[in-house]
């Protein structure tokens, strides 16, 4: 029976009978201790946020430099909305690109020393859209264990054929190239650069020697390194020293550059291809003014101001020690990311609600954002964090860990 345009078909059925099947899921979530409810702040992303109307030091932001409230950024952003408007109107290819993204394009291909960047709306619209680009299913992708679930997306989309290789473990990934005796048409291995969860770093050197080895291309995902490490600040490369042809940069705008968006440098011919090619590219409408002239100004600040990045080398080293101090296990490395490892999501969701008494935010990580058994509270610093800030913080870790069993 064709029912009348604009009639919907009477059903008896209770909304609970349609969706009780995800009821159910979600109930088991929270007797897992692994059900979320997101947390709903007022004012800035800053240093200080607050929620239900009470200021808690935030040590949870991947907001590093502290740019998402610089009043220079912040400025930037204003001035772009009220002469470009509020959108773009369109994708890239239709009537979407306007001169801030080219500027913006071609500024980021310095930075990283690149031929040519593609911008895309976000770091996970980045990696789907490189990844499915350049490999299918007559190819292989070699992906680190604890790569980020926008790698992991991306390359289960391609259909190509996957190798996971462990943890940040070069041998192991020159076991799988040597032992793959079909390599197919592409090799591709994925890496983040930093990795999010951990704040260790890849061992790109030996994994572009590897590249060259083995005829493999190499995309490594600095989201968390760009801006963050480096002599310039310019990613897991330049903290290394190292460059290849064979190397395709991929970064974020909406981390230490404080605002939105993800990008890709490398090889003209490359972001040529990736701009026919990548979907989440063609088929998006354009970032807005605001937000590239957002990531415009961030930029030049992180090439010109590198105090800042000393700032916050500097805060991640004293937090960390101050950890160690009070008997929490806290990883060495040049980044900003410190975990503490707790194990059970239960006892990781006590601690950090303990934390947030004393006025500390540092949200518990679970499943499946970390691996089982593996949940953990996810401390950052901030380069705006003020030595008053880290001490208060420390004061408060001191006071949970004597509290909380």
């Amino acid at each position: 029976m064709t029912l009348p345009r604009g009639e919907v078909r009477a059903t008896t059925l209770a909304t609970g009978e349609v969706f009780g099947e995800l009821t159910e899921e979600l109930q088991a979530l929270k007797a897992a201790d692994l059900y979320r409810a997101p947390r709903v702040f007022e004012g800035r992303a800053d240093r200080v946020v607050i929620k239900d109307g009470r200021e808690l030091l935030c040590f949870a932001s991947n907001n590093y430099l502290g740019l998402t409230a610089d009043e220079a950024v912040i400025r930037a952003a204003s001035e772009a909305a009220l002469r470009y408007g509020t959108g773009s109107g369109a994708s890239r290819l239709v009537s979407g690109t306007m001169e801030l993204h080219v500027r913006l394009e071609e500024d980021l291909a310095s930075f990283k020393k690149t031929e040519a960047v593609l911008l895309f709306g976000s770091g996970f619209a980045a990696n789907l859209g490189t990844i499915t680009a350049l490999v299918g299913p007559e190819d292989v992708i070699y992906t680190d264990r604890l790569n980020h679930a926008s790698i992991i997306d991306g390359s289960r989309l391609s259909k190509a054929r996957l190798e996971v290789y462990a943890h940040a473990d070069a041998d192991d990934l020159e076991s799988k190239l040597a032992r793959n005796k079909n390599p197919g048409r592409r090799r591709l291995i994925v890496t983040d650069g930093v990795f999010s969860m951990d704040g260790d770093l890849a061992p790109l050197p030996r994994i572009l020697d590897l590249a060259e080895a083995y005829d493999a291309w190499v995309l490594v995902d600095d989201a968390h390194a760009s801006g963050v490490i480096g002599p310039r600040g310019a990613g897991t490369a330049d903290y290394y020293g190292v460059d290849s042809p064979r190397l395709i940069r991929l970064g974020t705008l909406s981390k230490a550059f404080g605002g939105e968006g993800g990008f890709v440098a490398g090889p003209a011919d490359l972001v040529d291809y990736l701009r026919h090619k990548a979907r989440p590219f063609v088929f998006s409408t354009a970032p807005s003014p605001a937000t590239v002239a957002t990531a415009l100004k961030a930029l030049e600040i992180v090439k010109t101001e590198p105090h800042r990045r000393e700032r916050l080398r500097s805060n991640a080293e004293r937090l960390r020690e101050g950890l160690r101090s009070l008997g929490y296990s806290v990883p060495g490395g040049p980044t900003p990311i410190l975990p503490i490892m707790i194990g059970e999501p239960g006892r990781a969701v006590a601690l950090s609600k303990a934390l947030e008494e004393w006025g500390v935010l540092a949200p518990a990580i679970r499943p499946p954002t970390v691996p089982n058994g593996t949940s953990r509270l996810r401390v950052t610093a901030m380069a705006t964090h003020t030595d008053s800030d880290i001490d208060r913080a420390l004061r408060a870790f001191r006071e949970v860990r004597r509290s909380t069993p």
